[in-house]
């Protein structure tokens, strides 16, 4: 389709209806994504790149409008249908240095999302040094209210969503207007754009140490953006304004913010991390939330374990703490088992016998005799008696400084700057890409797994190395990456060599939680936070940051918990994957049936977790909100998981459920069914009212219609 505005053609090369976007190229060979009709002026060059040399046309905190950028030009593009999608690639040229991007879109036929990932060759006759490029860009995003608008300002009724990230304090969503971020700067009597943005970006290996890779732009229509890069290694993202639209840009690591540069010679390629584009045009985060979920389960590796969703029992959390041994294991695992636990982990300390503690002295992964005196495989082998599969937790990825594999492995085989051994935290950094270092560690698991009969490996990741290693020449930036990368296939390698292996992905809780990791890992542990009452905001988050059936989250009554603390713990993973903990060898049979009654009711609705959608009927929750909700809408029942954290307010709260709206269905207290907890439907207005009269206390709902 071609179309002329003023004197200018231009031609559409690529179109997707369910998303409303459309790549168009002009008479230039300029290509652009965005909106059909869209003012070309608020649209983005389809990928910025900014080299040594090559910088950007107008200085600044942008990585967009970049001199790369503005000349790559269209050569050519195809479309291969895959499925029920599309796959295209579309080529772009740089006349100046030879650099070819290949930009490849994949996109469903019927479903709202768009995926890409860019290919850099250098096909010049000079080495090029690159310092940015964006695997994704759009510009043109305005508001329906803006559309409306006499002032005609495209950002007025933006909303902003991004979500902060910390050690104990995972997954806490934030909004703001757009325009009280990026404020408006007259910007007709200046004739240039402003100089900032609104930008989040990863620091060092933890992925979301300090945010998730994921946010959004809503209007009060229901119209949302939602995005997500899908890296361990660096990430940012830009929002801001162009012509009076808004723009996004997507960025793996860059020199700016990770030290990143990677030198092209000529005829090599570098390939950018995916990200993808979530467009929904009614309904809002829940609506685009819902399709980045199926997106989600698209794209990761199939696993048994996503269908099965087994009860984990794991020894860590508010009980043996990392100092697990022989004695103080067995009672765990027959009062697991007689709970209903399918999987049995023994966490962190199982390989300790140092007087002078175990963190700074691993890395053989040899069990500890003084805590096994008959040797680890008598525990293993009582979790196997009892029908539940052995786990174990590993830290792969790290040698302490006071381990043999310290002096044993190559230098080579380490995170190195400067030519040091990179140090933190008594700990050096292994670099899978050496083959010593992937030797090792592909002995260690195979013999856990192959010899010991170890079925789940908790990996976990406990410490930020900083910007990353160079090897050589490279990039610390660039050596990050590159260990990440094989990282990530070290994992895949696992699961090709032991097909019913469960790998939990976990980064000192989640501050390693991406979908570079979670594409390939079957689960992804949610937080360390060890207080039940500060639990609930993470849990109900945690499907914006991965599927529920990935989400594994904490449960840990104890015997000197009351019991609606022991269900307030319990009620948390009802929605997600159970991790339970606590001595529930200690429990009274009233404490003991608790637990039972709860994982008898997850085992009830697991079946539906892996297909089902996640949506929030009082909103993405604050860090203190008082009441939090959080759903899951399946094939034949709704789900609401309601807490309530405050006193004073008459204990009940309404809320509606709109894809049930004038539906006669039953509300159903599922758990705990002990308490006094209520729920009443009103299907005429669609809303549900859930009453819990004690403060500190939580309740699952199933609506259905029998």
């Amino acid at each position: 389709m071609t179309s002329v505005v003023g004197t200018v053609e231009r031609s559409r090369i690529w179109s997707h209806p369910a998303l409303g976007l459309h790549a168009v190229v002009d008479a230039a060979g300029a290509v652009r994504l965005g909106a059909p009709d869209q003012d070309w002026a608020r649209l983005v060059p389809l990928v910025e790149v900014t080299a040594t040399g090559h910088g950007r046309m107008w200085s600044g905190e942008r990585f967009i409008e970049t001199e790369i950028g503005d000349r790559l030009a269209y050569r050519d593009h195809e479309t291969v249908r895959e499925g029920s999608g599309d796959r295209t690639t579309i080529r772009l040229a740089d006349p100046m240095t030879g650099l070819l991007a290949e930009v490849t879109l994949e996109a469903g036929a019927d479903a709202g999302f768009l995926r890409s990932r860019v290919r850099l060759v250098n096909e010049g006759a000079e080495p090029l040094r690159l310092e940015s490029v964006t695997t994704l860009t759009l510009g043109g995003i305005t508001s329906s209210v803006a559309a409306s608008s006499v002032a005609e300002d495209g950002l007025d009724g933006l909303t902003l969503h991004w979500a902060d990230n910390d050690w104990l304090a995972e997954c806490r969503w934030r909004q703001a207007e757009l325009r009280d971020e990026v404020v408006p700067l007259s910007r007709f009597a200046h004739g240039r754009e402003g100089r900032g943005c609104f930008e989040r970006s990863s620091q060092g290996s933890w992925s979301t140490g300090r945010h998730l890779p994921v946010a959004a732009l809503t209007d009060p229509e229901g119209n949302a953006w939602l995005w997500q890069i899908e890296s361990s290694a660096g990430w940012r993202f830009e929002t801001g304004e162009r012509e009076g639209g808004a723009y996004i840009a997507l960025f793996g690591p860059d020199e700016a913010h990770h030290q990143w540069h990677q030198l092209l010679a000529p005829g090599e390629d570098f390939h950018t991390v995916p990200a993808v584009l979530v467009r929904a045009e009614t309904g809002g985060l829940d609506a685009a939330f819902g399709t980045l979920t199926d997106y989600r389960r698209g794209i990761r590796r199939d696993h048994p374990d996503h269908r099965t969703l087994p009860v984990i029992y794991n020894d860590y959390m508010n009980t043996l703490n990392g100092d697990p041994t022989t004695e103080r294991l067995l009672p765990l695992v027959e009062s697991a088992a007689d709970a209903g636990a399918e999987v049995f982990v023994i966490d962190a300390g199982w390989y300790d016998d140092d007087a002078q503690g175990w963190w700074d002295s691993v890395g053989a992964w040899e069990p500890a005799p003084n805590r096994f005196p008959g040797g680890i495989q008598e525990v293993l082998d009582a979790i196997t008696k009892r029908g539940m599969t052995p786990g174990l937790w590993l830290e792969p990825e790290v040698v302490g400084v006071r381990s043999p594999l310290a002096r044993t492995l190559p230098p080579e085989a380490f995170f190195r700057r400067g030519g040091l051994r990179v140090t933190e935290h008594g700990r050096h950094h292994l670099d899978l890409r050496h083959p010593a270092a992937r030797a090792h560690l592909d002995e260690v698991v195979d013999r856990l797994v192959g010899e010991w009969g170890v079925g789940y490996l908790k990996l976990d990741y406990n410490i930020n190395i900083g910007p990353g290693t160079e090897n050589g020449t490279e990039s610390a930036g660039a050596g990050l990456l590159g260990h990440h990368r094989a990282h990530l296939d070290w994992m895949a390698g696992l699961l090709d060599r032991h097909p019913h292996l469960v790998l939990e992905n976990c980064g000192s809780g989640g501050l390693r939680w991406d979908y570079a990791q979670l594409a390939v890992a079957q689960l992804q542990s949610t937080s360390d936070q060890q207080d039940p009452l500060r639990y609930p905001p993470i849990t109900a988050a945690a499907a914006t940051a991965a599927t529920p059936e990935q989400a594994a989250v904490w449960a840990y009554p104890q015997p000197d918990q009351t019991v609606d603390e022991i269900a307030f713990t319990l009620t948390g993973p009802l929605l997600g994957r159970i991790h339970l903990s606590g001595f529930l060898n200690l429990m009274n049979d009233e404490q003991f049936g608790l637990v039972r009654s709860a994982v008898s009711v997850y085992k009830e609705v697991r079946e539906e977790i892996g297909t089902a959608h996640p949506f929030w009927p009082l909103g993405l929750p604050g860090w203190e909100d008082g009441w939090i909700a959080h759903g899951l809408r399946g094939s034949d029942a709704t789900y609401v998981m309601v807490w309530r954290r405050e006193s004073g307010d008459g204990g009940s709260r309404t809320f509606t459920v709109p894809h049930l709206l004038g539906a006669h269905v039953h509300a159903a207290v599922l758990y705990p069914t002990s308490a006094d907890a209520g729920a009443e439907w009103d299907a005429a207005e669609g809303r549900l009212t859930v009453s819990l009269p004690r403060v500190n206390t939580a309740v699952l709902v199933r609506l259905s219609g029998s």
